[in-house]
């Protein structure tokens, strides 16, 4: 993968495996993998805080957030180093999924999955650093300023909490969106002053 770094390879690698195993070849790993707040300290069910970010509920939707991984997690990478995006993905991933944990940990028949939490913390802090971005959406026949994209991303996200349907957890991309940005507060807070300078650039 040339240009891509190590941690982005990992995520990919992992990320596309299990999820086309899962779709594809054993249907059964995705409900193994995926997040029930209920089941966590009662089957001592820990590990799905991870796994549940590397399986998706169907093909669009591992596709919406395999484009915005590329976009955003890959370039992020090269700009803050394998070690702080590797920390940024884990904790995003944990994070994103607390205020799940609260409002369903009562709820037996809940569950969740798919890398939307920790991807959306990526591309948050991404926009941070790259403010003047824009990226290319088939059949959209002009480029997206990568704010702008970050707006319809969290608004998609609303709407689809909103709908209440399937597996796929909507309510995390705004947790992941906080932790992307806190993140880059925290350990970088000079960056949101480059973002504007770089924004009200003559």
């Amino acid at each position: 993968m040339g240009g891509v770094g190590l941690g982005a390879s990992i995520v990919i690698v992992a990320t596309l495996g299990m999820s086309l195993v899962g779709l594809f070849g054993s249907p059964a790993l995705i409900m193994r993998c995926a997040f029930r707040p209920y089941w966590v300290r009662r089957r001592g069910e820990w590990h799905t805080l991870i796994t549940s970010g590397l399986v998706h509920a169907d093909l669009p939707h591992l596709i919406f957030n395999g484009v915005s991984f590329w976009f955003f997690a890959v370039p992020l990478e090269r700009i803050i180093g394998t070690a702080r995006f590797g920390v940024l993905y884990a904790l995003a991933l944990l994070l994103s999924l607390s205020g799940t944990w609260i409002k369903h940990r009562d709820d037996p028949d809940y569950a969740t999955l798919g890398a939307s939490g920790a991807i959306s913390a990526a591309v948050f802090a991404a926009i941070v650093y790259v403010p003047t971005a824009s990226l290319l959406i088939l059949p959209i026949p002009v480029p997206i300023p990568a704010p702008l994209y970050a707006v319809l991303y969290l608004g998609y996200s609303w709407w689809s909490a909103r709908q209440n349907r399937g597996r796929i957890n909507h309510d995390a991309h705004l947790g992941g969106a906080v932790t992307g940005l806190l993140f880059v507060a925290v350990t970088d807070p000079g960056a949101y002053s480059r973002a504007w300078g770089l924004l009200t650039a003559p």
